[in-house]
């Protein structure tokens, strides 16, 4: 395989004409903690790399007016910033639940949500069928291992899951990404960002080839302060999740004002439960209203042959995630 042809940036104008020049050929890289082994791997194959390591993109600010992330902010400068650490703790706790600390010193918040499917079959050594790496070849889950991936929301071109634990964070705290292009800036709520498979499944993203990712936006909100994240994996250090859940609440001593739930490791997107969330809402925060209520959880899940246990799993990691929440300032007892 050739080597990509490699050209560095200082600004983002530059970034994106280069982006509008070499079109699906080129990809961005600043950290590149995945998109190095995929070109190892022979997964991607872009004809010029456009390093936008240096560009202005890594400042984390936090006000009254919410969270703001540059999109090259490392995980672990992000993770240890203190406005970040007091009013977001599910994110912090999704950063520093994600990969290593080498990793983390190196990948970039903006790289972090647009990593690439850990499905087997995607990251093969030995070339096997898989529509996201070679659309119309199949998709080898489809009679293979299937215990990790997804349980809901999977089209028969792909089974999938996404890898980000911050992504689930971010959409339980409703984040917004900041886009540039050469056509101006747009803004898209990161719950809307991710595609489910369907019949394209090589696109995971609303992302277009000749767009950056500027910036991560949270609203403000007292729900973000009172949050957390869980993950549960078959072996803890640095282990991709079997589900993880992110939630927020906002109480009234243990009256539930507002509550946001999030899902990981059960479809190709971060899996929001607003159907909990409604019927959570102006209930009390007790177990029984809340294992009540996550009963209704994946309801429509449509488990393959190996991971209905997924289910019941995601089901009891949002509920202790939410009941651990009264051990914190803003739930009382």
């Amino acid at each position: 395989m050739p080597e990509p042809g490699y050209l560095r940036v200082a600004d983002t104008s530059t970034a994106l004409a280069a982006l509008t020049q070499y079109g699906r050929s080129a990809r961005l890289i600043a950290g590149g903690t995945d998109l190095v082994n995929l070109i190892k791997e022979g997964i991607e194959r872009p004809a010029v790399l456009v390093d936008i390591g240096r560009l202005p993109l890594d400042t984390v600010q936090a006000d009254g007016n919410g969270l703001r992330i540059g999109a090259l902010t490392t995980m672990s400068a992000a993770a240890g910033d203190p406005a970040l650490r007091s009013g977001y703790p599910a994110v912090v706790e999704a950063l520093e639940l994600s990969a290593s600390p080498q990793i983390r010193n190196a990948a970039t918040i903006g790289g972090n949500l647009l990593q690439r499917t850990r499905c087997p079959y995607y990251r093969a050594e030995t070339k096997l069928p898989c529509n996201k790496r070679q659309p119309g070849s199949g998709c080898a889950a489809r009679s293979g291992y299937d215990r990790t991936l997804a349980v809901i929301g999977w089209s028969d071109a792909c089974r999938a899951c996404h890898p980000s634990d911050l992504a689930v964070a971010l959409v339980a705290l409703n984040a917004e990404l900041t886009i540039h292009s050469p056509r101006g800036s747009r803004t898209v709520p990161l719950a809307a960002f991710y595609r489910l498979p369907g019949e394209t499944p090589e696109r995971d993203s609303v992302l277009e080839p000749d767009e950056i990712v500027i910036a991560v936006r949270v609203p403000p909100s007292p729900a973000a302060a009172c949050s957390g994240y869980l993950k549960v994996r078959e072996r803890a250090p640095y282990e991709f999740g079997l589900v993880s859940a992110a939630v927020a609440v906002e109480a009234d001593g243990t009256m539930i004002r507002d509550v946001r739930i999030c899902l990981g490791g059960v479809a190709a997107r971060p899996w929001r439960l607003y159907e909990v969330e409604r019927y959570l809402v102006g209930r009390q925060l007790t177990e029984s209203v809340v294992r009540e209520a996550l009963a209704l959880a994946l309801a429509d899940a449509r488990p393959l042959k190996s991971n209905g246990f997924k289910i019941e799993l995601a089901r009891r990691a949002a509920c202790r995630a939410l009941l651990e929440l009264r051990g914190r300032g803003a739930v009382s007892k």
